[in-house]
Formats: structure tokens, C-alpha cells, sequence
């Protein structure tokens, strides 16, 4: 007999404030608690009543792998009872705006496997979602949200990839978009994609953080719906990353997973549907979730090991890994509670570790962008720490794809990724990883000299 989904898993939300613990029906644009003016998050009352059932919802999850219904071909609304619900008696294909979202790979890696001495060693690639980063599970939900507001405008500031996720959802959605973004400071490759869904894109001469903070006065002053993480319904997609790999990984928990930290919503939402799993009982144990950030955009390092994590430390944000180039993140107070609750760790990573651990992660045939390589680079150093052993599995979360900033990878091989930088030296080390492109006459006998030296290396 077919399962159906269970009524009171799909329990009505609440937004609740992270600090006070205020509980609210609804929320304002800025998505502040009205008591303290700190961050929401959505909460789900009817679990402690009358909790889903975990071999249920497994069942249940599985076997709408094997329908064609909108809903179930994406790998976020199909886990849906863990969701803010929709309109109960109306056309869920036609209610949830989707591009078969999640849905995304769990690659080992071999080669990456022998350079950390860890051989159980993963990478979960949201690159591979529609818009090729990890945002494509958030933006889901809360796009879906928007349109159910009856708003018709949604607004982001980005360094990139939120951007190209809200203009592609919008679109989807039949809603408009506007994008804010620093000039100069933002992959071209990832404005590209704002531009061609059909965004309203103005670059400000500021940084994100900058960005954000004008997106923060448009929407208390206009009908704009705010689609950056600081929307509670983003996390509520983002979460089910953590969904999908436990279920690819037969529900087994590994030890570490590692998530690379730069507005810090990620992070966040995998570590807040980790505990509503062990809560749920969908799982036996907690893994430990460790974020990494750059040297240059290090804000969560610095508050946790300069304000015991009870006070942001911002930080003027520089670095090559453009999609974590933030000194001011929204999520950092989420973060850091979600790090106490797994035990998990925060460490950060030099520029050469960045593109170092890139090129190696890219000679395992699986291309990323370099903030998702801080991941590898992060868990050589919780290795020298100790806190990784080498017998424990380890999961690394690569959130964007290696075309989402290729002037990076193309910098790297040809070796100028830092000339006439402080770094430029350290990169010396690294030549072995370069493969810069060779130009040869036409000629047969050039191709084939060119192959012997290759095969001498």
C-alpha cells in the first residue's frame, strides 16, 4: 500500500527568536524578533506533541523517489513534513516553485583520501543544484513563501551566488528581482547569471556587508520580500542538504561534516536539521560540524577566540574565495550555538592552503569554487589539531561549482593567482599542481614531444 504523508508531521511554524526565545505567528520584512531585535527561526510546536514517526518519514522519503510529481522530484520538497507546510488542499506542484533542486551527489574521494591519511573521506557537491550552488535549496522555500505573501518583488544582497539562485526563483516564480551586489568584488561569472534571469542588478559601491545593510531600509520602505539567509525559510531548505546525506549514507551519522563559513546560513541550517534528526530520532548520534573560513574573512574565528562567541568581532573581509568574502555575517550568533550543540570546531586557512586544497580537490575529476575548498585545506589543520582522527569519516560540503569563478582556476594554473603579492612565493611549493595551458606549433611530432615530457612528470 502506497504511504501517504502524515497529517501532523506536517505541523503549522512559528517564528522564534534565537535569543529570547519569543514565539510569533508572523514577522516582519526584516526578520527581527520584535522583542529584542535579534534573529528568527522557524519552529514547529506540534513535535513535542505528537512527534512524525522516523521509519515513516524514511519509507515515505524513499519511495517518492519513484513519482513524477513536482514536489517529489526535488530533493527539498520531498522532505517536506520537516518544512514549513503548505496550503493544505491546494495543488502542492502548483503552490512550491521548483527547478528539481538537491537531488545532489555524495562523491568519495580517493586521491584527497591519500593526501589526509583520512580514507573515509566525502564531498556532498551542491555545485551540482540548478543555479550550481548550494543557495538553490534555500531559495526554494523561501521564493515559494514570497509568492504565498502575495509579494511581487524580491530583493538580495550577494556576493554572487544568492543572486543568481533568487533572479533564477523569481523568474520561475513569475516574481521580479533585485539584486545588490559590491562592484568589483563579485565573479562576473555570477553576476552573468543574475543578468540573464532577468534581474534588476546595481552594483554599490561598497562591500556585501554594505549591501545588506541598504537591502535592510529598502525593505522596511517598500514592498520587497528580503530572500537573503537572515529569512528564516532559507535555512528551512538549506537544512535538508543534511536530509539527503543521511539518507544517502543509510542514516548512518559520519563523524565530522565540515562546511565552509561565510554568511554563516549554511552552517547553520545543516547543524539546525542535525538536531531536529537526533531529536526526531531519524538518527543515532550527532556528527561534529566544523566551519572554516578564509585568513581575510575570518569573523567567526575571531569571536569565538576573542569574545568567547558572545559578541560579533567583524572583520574588513579580503579574499580570493569571493563567495565567503563577508565580515559581518547575519548567521553568526546561529552558527556559533550550532557549534556548542555538535561540539564541533571553527578554524581558518591561509589563501595558498585555499588554492592549494582546490587544485587537489580538482585532480579528483570534481571541480569546485574556492570557497568550498576551504573545506579540505580546514580539515588538514583540524588533523594536525587532533580534533580529526584519521579513522573517522569525514564529509565536506563544496557549495559552489568550479564555473563559478573561473578567472581563479584559469590565475592558478597559469601562476598568476597571487604575482606580486606576499603570497607569490609560498605558491612555488605548488607547481606540481599547475597545468597551465601549452602552445605549440601544429605539428604532429611537437603534440608528441609534448606527451613524453607529460608522461616524465
Amino acid at each position: 500500500m502506497p504511504l501517504t504523508s502524515t497529517p501532523k508531521a506536517q505541523a503549522e511554524y512559528r517564528f522564534r527568536c534565537i535569543s529570547c526565545g519569543h514565539v510569533a505567528e508572523t514577522a516582519s520584512q526584516d526578520f527581527r524578533c520584535a522583542k529584542c531585535a535579534d534573529l528568527l527561526e522557524i519552529h514547529y510546536p506540534g513535535w513535542q506533541q505528537a512527534p512524525p514517526n522516523p521509519q515513516h518519514l524514511r519509507d515515505l522519503w524513499q519511495q517518492r523517489k519513484l513519482t513524477q510529481k513536482a514536489v517529489d522530484l526535488s530533493g527539498v520538497w520531498r522532505f517536506r513534513e520537516l518544512l514549513p507546510a503548505l496550503d493544505a488542499g491546494l495543488d502542492e506542484d502548483q503552490q512550491a516553485i521548483t527547478l528539481r533542486e538537491g537531488n545532489t551527489p555524495l562523491y568519495e574521494l580517493p586521491q584527497c583520501a591519500r593526501i589526509t591519511g583520512v580514507p573515509r573521506l566525502f564531498a556532498k557537491h551542491q555545485g551540482m543544484n540548478p543555479t550550481a550552488s548550494f543557495k538553490d535549496t534555500g531559495m526554494t522555500v523561501a521564493a515559494t513563501f514570497a509568492r504565498r505573501a502575495g509579494f511581487h518583488w524580491v530583493a538580495c544582497a550577494s556576493t554572487g551566488n544568492t543572486s543568481a539562485s533568487m533572479a533564477a526563483y523569481a523568474a520561475r516564480g513569475g516574481m521580479r528581482s533585485l539584486v545588490l551586489v559590491p562592484e568589483g568584488k563579485i565573479s562576473w561569472s555570477k553576476l552573468s547569471q543574475a543578468l540573464d534571469y532577468g534581474a534588476v542588478t546595481c552594483q554599490l559601491r561598497t562591500d556585501f556587508d554594505g549591501c545588506l545593510r541598504l537591502l535592510q531600509d529598502l525593505v522596511r520602505n517598500a514592498p520587497v520580500y528580503q530572500l537573503n539567509s537572515i529569512n528564516p525559510f532559507r535555512l528551512e531548505g538549506q537544512k535538508t542538504l543534511a536530509l539527503e546525506l543521511l539518507e544517502q549514507l543509510d542514516w548512518q551519522p559520519p563523524d565530522h561534516i565540515i562546511v565552509p563559513g561565510g554568511n554563516l546560513g549554511n552552517s547553520s541550517a545543516i547543524g539546525k536539521a542535525l538536531l531536529e534528526m537526533g531529536n526526531l530520532g531519524l538518527i543515532p548520534r550527532l556528527p561534529k560540524l566544523s566551519v572554516i573560513q578564509a585568513e581575510g574573512a575570518n569573523a567567526l574565528v575571531r569571536t569565538l577566540r576573542e569574545a568567547a562567541g558572545k559578541k560579533l568581532v567583524s572583520v574588513r573581509a579580503e579574499t580570493r574565495a569571493t563567495a565567503i568574502r563577508i565580515g559581518n555575517p547575519a548567521s553568526w550568533k546561529k552558527a556559533a550555538n550550532v557549534l556548542e550543540a555538535t561540539d564541533g570546531a571553527c578554524e581558518q586557512v591561509s589563501e595558498v592552503e585555499i588554492a592549494q586544497a582546490k587544485a587537489e580537490i580538482g585532480a579528483e575529476g570534481i571541480g569546485c569554487e574556492p570557497a568550498s575548498a576551504v573545506t579540505l585545506a580546514g580539515l588538514k589543520k583540524l588533523l594536525k589539531q587532533n580534533f580529526v582522527k584519521p579513522d573517522e569519516s569525514v564529509v565536506l560540503i563544496l557549495t559552489g561549482n568550479v564555473l563559478k569563478d573561473p578567472e581563479f582556476t584559469i590565475d592558478f594554473h597559469r601562476g598568476e593567482l597571487f604575482k606580486g603579492t606576499k603570497d607569490e612565493e609560498a605558491m612555488r611549493p605548488l607547481q606540481s599542481l599547475r597545468r597551465p595551458p601549452i602552445v605549440l606549433d601544429a605539428k604532429l611530432d611537437a603534440v608528441i614531444r609534448t606527451l613524453e615530457q607529460a608522461e616524465k612528470t
